[in-house]
């Protein structure tokens, strides 16, 4: 196995300490609302989220932005970030991706094998208020990881998460948890291909559901998740 891909594990691991397990995404108010109650419609509510907006915006950008960084290209790079944080709908979806990428820049700053990539703590430091797929990018940039391993990665990362969240609001059992991995998990090869390809007109994150679910959330009386 080649370092970038032993990178790509690390960048992909649940233990990266950015504090990705303290949210939901919506989902901690969709099982409070009765929406998500037990494993077909945890399977239908994550599926939906991640065929949609995850798909179809967050991973072709995720992609762009991974090839501005390879390019040199931080002007794109800058407008990409602008672009993923005005796409939050809600002021916890927005303060999501601005903590986890905060947490992940400052991780970077400490590791060596960042810090040895010429002029890339520099780049990133430039970038104003960097979300998380944005200081994701830069580090598989920097790592050399092809976008066609890490993409698919990252929508790995993101789905792990949501099945988590699921096993603890729902709640959901260990093996039902495996068997959401599994099953949503084959739709990853051919969700990553098309957004490696989708032309940036082609970008929709429209999810009214999401937002109205993040929304009602921020005011949940009882809630284990920040979002």
């Amino acid at each position: 196995m080649s370092l970038a891909r032993i990178r790509l594990l690390q960048l992909s691991s649940p233990t990266l300490p950015v504090g990705a397990y303290t949210y939901s995404q919506g989902l901690e108010w969709a099982a409070e609302a009765g929406t998500v109650t037990d494993e077909a419609s945890a399977s239908a509510w994550i599926g939906g989220l991640m065929r949609s907006a995850v798909a179809r915006f967050e991973a072709p950008l995720t992609a762009r932005l991974l090839a501005a960084w390879t390019a040199g290209d931080d002007t794109t790079v800058a407008r990409l970030n602008a672009d993923f944080l005005a796409s939050r709908e809600s002021a916890e979806l927005r303060a999501e991706t601005v903590q986890m990428g905060y947490s992940l820049v400052r991780l970077l700053r400490d590791l060596p094998a960042f810090r040895a990539v010429p002029g890339r703590v520099e780049r990133l430091d430039a970038i104003d208020t960097p979300a998380f797929p944005t200081a994701w990018t830069a580090a598989a940039s920097a790592w050399q990881i092809p976008a066609r391993e890490a993409l698919p990665a990252y929508l790995w990362a993101w789905l792990e998460n949501q099945v988590m969240a699921a096993i603890k609001v729902v709640p959901l059992g260990q093996s039902a948890g495996q068997r959401l991995l599994a099953t949503l998990g084959e739709d990853i090869p051919a969700l990553a291909r098309a957004a490696l390809s989708c032309p940036e007109d082609d970008w929709s994150n429209f999810t009214p559901g999401l937002a109205l679910a993040s929304c009602q959330h921020e005011t949940q009386y009882s809630r284990l998740f920040r979002s």
